[in-house]
């Protein structure tokens, strides 16, 4: 009974968590007043799938029907909705298959979240949103493949953005006062950088990547995550806003994609190349320990046997 209890409560939870970040999205729609360049609730299904597993896909479809019914109608939620169930349960079973490590902390993951899990599955959803909203009659032939690339870079961001900081989020971080306070200190830093520079005419927003990288090198996913986060959402605040490009939806798309693709990636593949060099690091030094008392061990196993007093080592 608690089982069933704990499952339906998760699946629940999935749900709500969905329609919520839905609604956030939304907000920030450049398309039709749906279709968003920064789609959350996709990277928050895979990371969902990841940690609790395949029972909990009703949640996403749920959640996912109850943020588009009132949108389109039924008959293109019920597609919708499909696709945006189908997407991350790809991306899971694909990245599974492919030996994917929640950690992130080898390379190979961090490519294989990059390319199969966000640009790879989410073309699922991308296609059937598309065609969807266009056999409806919600959009015309030539919005197509506008529609699309938005949807796809969008789903393709909540995964690259959000998904990190779901399945990498320290559940129980402990630091010294000092490494404390220059977490947060980056953390500020980054929001107030990113307000500047999605918001300045200067359009200065390669200053977001020296604190992008210094939370990567000295935090990996712990601290880059959030501040990848912080950038994104920035950036498209500032676009739906309109103050992000001036000329016109396509050259804001391009730009704004292009920066935030280059800020999660920057994120990501850092920090797991961080993570490599430190466990390479650790594994030397444990293995010059064992060498040490290794040696430790002869030298006095020897001393025993000049002695006349062999003992057998420990």
């Amino acid at each position: 009974m608690n089982a069933a209890f704990r499952s339906v409560a998760t699946i629940a939870a999935v749900a709500l968590a969905y329609f919520a970040t839905a609604q956030v999205g939304l907000v920030l729609a450049l398309v039709g007043g749906q279709v968003t360049p920064l789609w959350l609730p996709t990277g928050i299904s895979v990371a969902a799938l990841f940690l609790f597993g395949g029972r909990i896909a009703p949640g996403i479809a749920l959640g996912a029907l109850a943020a588009n019914v009132t949108l389109n109608g039924l008959g293109p939620a019920i597609l919708i909705t499909a696709g945006n169930t189908a997407a991350p349960l790809a991306a899971w079973y694909l990245l599974t298959r492919c030996g994917f490590r929640t950690e992130l902390d080898r390379l190979r993951d961090a490519v294989l979240l990059v390319f199969v899990g966000a640009f790879g599955a989410m073309l699922v959803s991308a296609l059937v949103g598309a065609f969807a909203l266009r056999i409806f009659g919600v959009i015309r032939w030539h919005e197509v493949a506008a529609v699309f690339s938005v949807w796809w870079t969008g789903d393709a961001m909540g995964v690259l953005v959000f998904t990190p900081l779901l399945l990498t989020f320290p559940r129980t971080w402990r630091a010294p006062g000092v490494r404390a306070l220059e977490a947060a200190a980056i953390l500020v830093a980054t929001a107030g950088l990113s307000l500047f520079v999605t918001t300045s005419q200067a359009r200065f927003l390669f200053l977001v990547f020296p604190m992008l990288i210094w939370a990567a090198l000295r935090f990996q996913h712990a601290v880059a995550a959030p501040c990848a986060v912080i950038i994104s959402v920035a950036a498209v605040l500032s676009a739906a806003s309109g103050s992000f490009a001036e000329s016109g939806l396509l050259t804001t798309m391009i730009v704004l994609q292009a920066f935030n693709g280059s800020v999660a990636l920057t994120g990501l593949i850092l920090s797991a190349i961080t993570s490599e060099r430190n466990q390479a690091r650790q594994a030397i030094e444990r293995a010059c320990e064992q060498l040490a008392e290794t040696v430790t061990r002869y030298q006095e196993e020897g001393v025993r046997k000049r002695l006349g007093r062999v003992v057998p080592p420990a």
